[in-house]
């Protein structure tokens, strides 16, 4: 589709309804923020109904002004906040464009969630927590199931993590960048990306999060990073059974922390 052609962008996206409530009478008594919500909504409209994938141009900001009628500044702030979401990109210069659609945002809103208490309790990181710990279980079956995709070289770099989470709890130090990697390359075969993205999300939070918490969780390094030992080996052997046993023992540690940082 050529860009500089106003008209093609708008006939396939079919927004005359969502144009339409902007030019409508009620427009003068509509608010900045209804606007600028209606118009990141015809601009989502837009991508879906073009079906547009990331990197691709989106009109310019002259052409959504003409073809929604609407103010430039409103049109602005809509971008701006399509843009904090991932769903555009906007590269000055250059033009705008569809976003990673990624869910770094959620991170963002759920990292700074979770460390606010609620009546001297931390009960959404004990919920996201939980939240992440069904997520791995219900891709037990299929992190299972990917194992005999992996290459040795694979293989090998998952044990030499589990082994220097290992060393690094003999010295009583904490191993948050070996465990990300461990469970990233895990869920590497696994073809569902948005479990994928949504577990290293949670992920990030839990890593963000817990070290902001000060808890003392040296006690437990040992135990964890022989679950992770243990996990591995349970999803080569294609063992369900020790996989969520491994799991079980693996979540133990923080969910202890959490239960005495809400009492």
């Amino acid at each position: 589709m050529d860009i500089t052609d106003n008209e093609s962008f708008f006939e396939a996206a079919n927004v005359e309804e969502l144009t339409n409530s902007l030019t409508t009478d009620d427009n003068l008594l509509m608010s900045p923020r209804r606007r600028v919500d209606i118009t990141m909504n015809a601009i989502k409209t837009y991508i879906i109904k073009e079906g547009l994938h990331p990197g691709d141009p989106l009109p310019t900001e002259s052409e959504l002004c003409e073809h929604l009628k609407t103010a430039r500044s409103s049109i602005r702030e809509a971008l701006r906040k399509l843009e904090a979401l991932d769903i555009v990109t906007v590269a000055h210069g250059r033009g705008t464009f569809v976003g990673n659609l990624s869910l770094e945002p959620l991170v963002e809103a759920l990292s700074f969630r979770a460390m606010i208490p609620h009546n001297d309790s931390y009960t959404d990181l004990r919920d996201i927590i939980e939240l992440r710990k069904i997520l791995d279980y219900g891709m037990a079956r299929q992190v299972i199931a990917s194992m005999p995709n992996f290459s040795e070289s694979e293989i090998n770099r998952l044990r030499e993590i589990t082994r220097q989470m290992d060393a690094e709890s003999a010295e009583g130090h904490t191993f948050l960048e070996q465990d990300s990697e461990f469970h990233t390359t895990m869920m590497r075969h696994v073809h569902n990306a948005i479990s994928k993205q949504l577990a290293q999300s949670l992920w990030l939070v839990h890593m963000a999060v817990v070290p902001a918490l000060k808890a003392d969780i040296t006690a437990d390094l040992k135990h964890t990073a022989q679950a992770h030992l243990d996990i591995l080996n349970a999803a080569i052997a294609g063992d369900e059974d020790a996989y969520r046993i491994a799991l079980e023992t693996h979540y133990a540690p923080i969910e202890e922390i959490i239960r005495q940082l809400n009492h």
